[in-house]
């Protein structure tokens, strides 16, 4: 409650309530306060919970996961762990550095407990995060990293791209996200398509004897059918799991982008036990997707999902859902 009723109103204040300029300012802290082990120490005894479990042969201390986009650069991959996340995905990172989308670019609906965004992959480029997560040597916890398409890359040519990345950044992530997903890239979604998905996956998963887990993050928006093809394409291909699901464009409103938060949540969830039942559990599957609290996160997995991410939820409600979540999820 402290959070909902003081830091979040203060945090919805900055910059005039533009959402972007608070989440760089929170960033900002946050890189601060990964310096600093004392105190991440002291967060971590408040907000950390143990029950330890196994997917895609990594170990996880808990089942809630920070979410890709809320650090793409890895700024603060240190704090995460402290405010009770069991893992940490960074990015979504390009192999050439991008601004984005022109601002303003994100947006709260707090009437909905929502968030619409149209952010475009900014993000620093696959050699400054490899640099980084360089420096700052092992995470606490497992780390994916999600993979997209630079925006000047032509389709024809993702395939390099998505591996130049890949190869920068292998030794740094425990699994990888190929994110074929984000609303918000001309014509990225079409990687979703069995011709294109099929390539990628060929490339990534069998490239050479140090892979990592390849895990392909899906569209919200797509049918039955189109889901079960991807699928197919998936377990081909040797993909590792399933995110489900990215942001949906299926909204009405005002603002263009991808929609995340509460309004996600019925979608998500039927996204997830789709892909639980099509492939009789043989994908392991990361739900994402309007947990806006601990029973949201139970309704998750019992659809199917042996990991949570929280982006949205986070916004709203802080580390206190992350923590409670985790609890909710042991066993």
């Amino acid at each position: 409650m402290l959070f909902e009723k003081l830091v979040r109103p203060a945090l919805f204040r900055i910059g005039g309530g533009d959402a972007e300029a608070a989440h760089e300012w929170t960033l900002r802290k946050l890189a601060a306060l990964s310096r600093h082990p004392a105190a991440l120490a002291a967060l971590r005894r408040r907000y950390a919970v143990t029950a330890p479990v196994t997917v895609c042969g990594i170990e996880f201390p808990n089942r809630v996961g920070l979410a890709a986009g809320m650090d793409k650069d890895g700024l603060a991959v240190p704090a995460w762990p402290a405010l009770g996340f069991g893992f940490v995905e960074v990015g979504t990172v390009t192999r050439d550095p991008q601004p984005g989308n022109e601002r303003p670019r994100l947006f709260r609906l707090p009437e909905r407990e929502a968030l619409v965004n149209r952010m475009g992959f900014n993000n620093a480029g696959a050699a400054a995060l490899a640099d980084r997560l360089r420096r700052a040597g092992r995470s606490p916890v497992p780390l994916g990293i999600s993979l997209g398409k630079s925006r000047t890359t032509p389709l024809a040519e993702a395939v390099a791209d998505y591996l130049a990345s890949y190869r920068m950044l292998r030794e740094h992530g425990d699994y990888f996200a190929v994110n074929v997903s984000s609303p918000n890239t001309p014509g990225l979604r079409s990687l979703q398509d069995r011709d294109h998905l099929s390539a990628l996956l060929a490339a990534l998963v069998g490239d050479g004897p140090r892979s990592r887990p390849i895990l392909v993050k899906i569209a919200p928006d797509l049918t039955e059918s189109a889901i079960a093809e991807l699928l197919e394409v998936c377990l081909d291909r040797g993909a590792a799991g399933v995110i489900a699901t990215n942001t949906t464009v299926d909204h009405a409103q005002a603002q263009r982008g991808g929609l995340s938060g509460r309004p996600l949540a019925e979608r998500a969830r039927a996204v997830v036990a789709f892909v639980h039942r099509q492939t009789a559990g043989a994908l392991p599957v990361i739900g994402v997707g309007g947990i806006m609290t601990p029973d949201d996160a139970a309704r998750m997995r019992d659809a199917g999902a042996s990991l949570v991410q929280l982006y949205t939820g986070f916004v709203y409600h802080g580390p206190a859902l992350v923590r409670a979540a985790a609890r909710r999820l042991r066993g």
